[in-house]
């Protein structure tokens, strides 16, 4: 947190829209196995509980109450007492400006059912396909655009300031190109990636671009096993146009790979023009776009899965990146294809 049709067309002026001829969809169907998994998902909005707090005695109250959100989240530990954090905490939520942005989240996020039945589902998947899974505890907050999304193993935190619409007057200080993907649609995916890392085994000694692409390919391919009705745009982050766009190109795209023998580079500023966060990949185009190196991988993970018929527990726990690639028989689709 992709796939979809080909033309060759990166400087095209006209934007294609219909995708039938690209690479298989995932069913958008989960099977009763799935849905009836048993799960406990708590969710617990502690941006009203804490909004409503007027006194440092009030915070101490919610702390004790949510020990696990103040431990891990408001890290009571780098505090000399609880009294001086439920101090700082009155501060914070006593100014101006911080009201206005807890009043502008619980307009759009008054109703939350919908983000909870897609992480619910979500975790009953997780569950099935890995029965060790522990459900965490879900905590909303406000942050002041200080923390986006926290997920560990026991608690995950979603700092819902940083979801509000694309159009709205409040934005994290992002680049445009990355605070377009913190939006609503974009919540349950970015966790499914997140918890995704626990199960993904790698080689520690392996640290060629092909490896972090062949990482990212298989965090992308676990969460759409997880969420195969969530669009490929909110797990990968490119708009409908750039993924259609990016295999109208995808021979384009590999031929420079392979012509600038890019897959065994170790140098990890070369890494980053292909994997990190940028608006475009200019190495190849202004107008493809970043992280197409996770895109490829993605890509190379699903022809691996399709072709050996491996399983979602298998394929995660698997560490050795050049065998995925090997047994992929990974070739890009032909433009027009």
């Amino acid at each position: 947190m992709i796939h979809f049709t080909r033309r060759y067309l990166f400087f095209s002026l006209f934007l294609i829209l219909a995708f039938a001829c690209g690479k298989k969809e995932t069913p958008c169907e989960l099977s009763s196995d799935i849905l009836n998994q048993d799960v406990n998902l708590q969710i617990t909005r502690i941006d009203k509980e804490f909004f409503d707090a007027k006194s440092t005695g009030d915070f101490k109250f919610l702390m004790e109450e949510h020990p696990e959100f103040t431990k891990e989240y408001l890290q009571l530990d780098l505090y000399p007492s609880p009294d001086s954090l439920a101090a700082e905490l009155l501060a914070i939520h006593q100014d101006s400006s911080m009201q206005v942005l807890f009043d502008s989240v619980q307009q759009v996020y008054a109703d939350f059912s919908d983000i909870e039945i897609e992480l619910e589902t979500a975790f009953k998947s997780i569950k099935y396909y890995f029965p060790e899974f522990q459900v965490p505890k879900v905590y909303t907050f406000v942050s002041g655009f200080n923390s986006d999304l926290i997920v560990t193993d026991e608690i995950i935190v979603i700092g819902l300031d940083y979801f509000l619409p694309p159009t709205h007057a409040f934005q994290p200080e992002l680049p445009r190109y990355m605070a377009e993907r913190y939006d609503k649609p974009y919540i349950v995916p970015m966790i499914v990636m997140a918890i995704s890392a626990r199960f993904n085994e790698t080689n520690p000694l392996d640290n060629t671009l092909l490896a972090e692409m062949i990482y990212y390919g298989k965090t992308y391919h676990f969460t759409k096993a997880i969420l195969p009705c969530t669009s490929d745009q909110y797990i990968i982050g490119y708009t409908p146009e750039a993924i259609s766009e990016s295999f109208d190109n995808e021979e384009l795209i590999w031929s420079h790979f392979v012509e600038n023998e890019l897959l065994y580079v170790t140098n990890p500023f070369e890494i980053r023009k292909y994997i990190g966060e940028a608006p475009f990949t200019d190495a190849i185009s202004t107008n493809a776009p970043g992280r197409l190196g996770r895109w490829l991988g993605w890509n190379i993970v699903d022809d691996y899965q399709m072709n050996q018929g491996v399983s979602l527990q298998d394929l995660m726990a698997e560490p050795d990146a050049e065998k995925i690639f090997r047994e992929s028989a990974y070739r890009p689709r032909p433009a027009g294809s």
